[in-house]
């Protein structure tokens, strides 16, 4: 199970239990944890028994289930429910995924849902993205050019440049990766993680694209880049099949060769 970053002097303690409202010979039983900065008490991980007969099959279907029909308290982000947008990453038992992904009869047990790890929450599966987010767009993640545009047609690229950025475009911003990624639990506010790293990368290799040398100058640093020690987290855990760790270890070599 991955660490969490707790609220200063508080404990995770028993909550609720809300059991099924009719016996069912399919019901699971969903752990889930609360907390509301707002009321000052210890986060708390309540029980919800969903008969799943009743229910879609993916860890997302059940919380849907359980805010429209049992406690409308609860708080999560959602939104394309297609694996597309990044908005439901939480860390479902003990591996940080997207929820509308994550079927819920491929865990064994009780299903346990937390916010993404060591981040600020700010209300139950709802971390504080604030930080990320700055991250992201410290690497200036937008097209970089000098020379004019073609006066009638787009900046062209071949098909094996542009198959180089395919990869790295993929990125939903779901944050699966930095959160899991030990080095940024304990230097997130200097190392800029897997994501806002992979991202960086994206436009490194992008032909059309002329500031790579300010690129690898602002990436130059103890900390920004070299936090990074490749213990692969970051794509073990990427749920777009993703490989941050490799991009990395390209940058890396990139500054290498352009010191030699």
């Amino acid at each position: 199970m991955a660490e969490f970053r707790l609220p200063p002097n508080s404990r995770i303690t028993k909550g609720k239990h809300f059991p099924a409202a009719a016996a069912s010979g399919n019901v699971r039983r969903f752990v889930v944890y609360r907390y509301d900065p707002s009321t000052g008490e210890n986060p708390r991980m309540d029980t919800y028994e969903i008969d799943m007969d009743a229910c879609g099959p993916m860890v997302l279907d059940a919380l849907i289930k359980i805010k429209n029909e049992i406690d409308p308290t609860l708080t999560f982000r959602r939104s394309c429910r297609e694996g597309i947008c990044g908005s439901c990453a939480m860390n479902v038992d003990g591996r940080n995924t997207l929820a509308c992904t994550a079927p819920a009869d491929s865990i064994k047990g009780d299903v346990k849902i937390y916010p993404l790890p060591h981040m600020g929450v700010v209300k139950d599966l709802v971390p504080d993205l604030t930080n990320f987010y700055a991250q992201y767009a410290s690497i200036k993640p937008w097209l970089q050019t000098r020379t004019p545009a073609p006066p009638d047609q787009e900046r062209l690229q071949s098909k094996e440049d542009q198959e180089l950025i395919d990869e790295p475009a993929a990125c939903i911003l779901c944050a699966c990766c930095s959160t899991s990624c030990p080095s940024y639990w304990w230097n997130s506010d200097r190392y800029l993680g897997p994501a806002a790293l992979l991202a960086a990368y994206r436009w490194l290799v992008d032909s059309r694209d002329e500031a790579t040398g300010e690129r690898l100058d602002d990436l130059e640093d103890p900390f920004r880049l070299y936090r990074c020690h490749t213990i692969m987290n970051c794509t073990n855990t990427c749920p777009k099949n993703l490989n941050p760790a490799k991009a990395i270890a390209e940058t890396k070599k990139m500054l290498a060769e352009r010191r030699h």
